[in-house]
């Protein structure tokens, strides 16, 4: 342990110098196994710590989190994952994955939304193993923070970037003090932290005429939750068999973060479909290729990738597109997905584009003037609404 460390410099490289330390001359929880984390590093870190600890200890699951500039691309706990999804995030072929909870959670963390998860920050609830270190290895990711590490998977990861990857070993036990303070423009904030847990309980205030909340919805909704508890604010979170599966984060409009995590969710989905799954791409493309192809394919500008002299660059043989049409028929088949907005929906548009996205549960605070125009909207679709009470801003 240390009770300093120097940074080479703080959020843009003209802000120097840079340091972290213990405001109380004490020790630093954590400990540098390799690498040298910068200023954004160390956010990302503790933030995306927080978030797997506090998912560990509400689910009982190992979790995991892949963050970028101090937002969870997504985060999941170690629910088994189907062979059609483990090719959707490209670890079909990654061995003892069945075997590694911890493992299994961070694949499904990373394949979510892969475009965002380039060069992310990883979080692991429990000691990172072997096998996840494998996964890490061939993916272009910052660090990882996690409360131990085997001693293969620390030789795995100390050989990425070429021996500079970032390891930070962080203590389970610490727990911060119970004020936070920080300063903006020479000016010092001070706040009590926020150490409202989500739990369970939490989701017992059913206000919709459909109060049919299973043990999986419950879950669903809890990831989504702590999720957006560490999201920059305004944000919504879509999840699904629990993993954060669209996550809109920093809009100002509300029906902005719901538009922007419905359409990540979208695209989770639709990257499961057979057309994408079998896309006959060639084996000298890399895997961001292959995620910034995926991507293209399955937006408006497909042809990007399906004109001629291009495709033969990327697939053996030229796939036929994905339509509009095609697309909006796979995913009219979509439900069960749960929503957590980290505040109160002010207008039923929320719930409307929701819908399209396969949402059957969402939770949030309530005590809009407009609460009951969004309730009436989710009686009308038959969705199960929780109001929680507790706004989940994070700034």
């Amino acid at each position: 342990m240390m009770k300093e460390f120097e940074l080479k410099y703080g959020c843009n490289p003209n802000q120097k110098p840079a340091k972290i330390y213990m405001s109380d001359g004490s020790e630093l929880p954590v400990e540098i196994l390799n690498g040298r984390p910068g200023y954004i590093n160390f956010l990302d870190a503790f933030n995306s710590w927080q978030l797997v600890k506090e998912l560990k200890e509400a689910l009982g699951m190992p979790a995991a989190t892949s963050f970028k500039h101090v937002s969870p691309t997504s985060a999941a706990v170690a629910v088994p994952m189907s062979e059609t999804l483990k090719k959707a995030c490209f670890v079909d072929d990654i061995e003892g994955l069945d075997d590694s909870p911890v493992a299994t959670a961070y694949a499904r963390a990373r394949g979510t939304d892969r475009m965002s998860s380039f060069g992310d920050w990883v979080a692991l609830s429990d000691t990172c193993d072997a096998v996840t270190a494998r996964i890490l290895k061939r993916e272009v990711s910052d660090g990882i923070i996690a409360p131990g590490y085997t001693e293969e998977a620390l030789e795995i990861l100390k050989s990425k970037k070429k021996g500079n990857y970032n390891i930070i070993k962080i203590d389970p036990e610490y727990v911060p003090a119970p004020q936070e303070i920080k300063q903006v423009y020479g000016v010092t904030f001070q706040q009590g932290r926020n150490d409202y847990k989500v739990k369970p309980c939490d989701l017992t205030n059913i206000v919709t005429e459909n109060k049919d909340l299973s043990e999986e919805a419950k879950r669903d909704l809890i990831v989504a939750l702590i999720t957006l508890k560490y999201t920059q604010s305004n944000s919504v979170a879509f999840a699904k068999d629990g993993q954060a599966i669209g996550v809109g984060a920093g809009q100002q409009s509300r029906i902005h973060c719901t538009r922007l995590a419905g359409n990540k969710a979208d695209f989770w989905h639709l990257r499961q479909a057979d057309k994408v799954i079998s896309l006959p791409f060639r084996e000298d493309v890399g895997r961001a290729v292959r995620d910034n192809t995926i991507d293209v394919y399955l937006g408006d500008e497909y042809e990007d990738v399906l004109a001629d002299g291009i495709w033969e660059t990327l697939f053996t043989e030229k796939p036929e597109p994905f339509t509009r049409e095609e697309q909006k028929a796979y995913l009219s088949g979509i439900s069960g997905v749960a929503l957590g907005s980290d505040a109160f929906f002010p207008f039923g548009d929320n719930i409307e584009r929701a819908r399209k996205s396969g949402v059957s549960y969402i939770a949030e605070p309530g005590g809009s003037v407009r609460d009951d125009q969004v309730i009436e909207t989710c009686n009308k679709y038959g969705m199960v609404t929780v109001f929680t009470g507790m706004r989940l801003f994070h700034h």
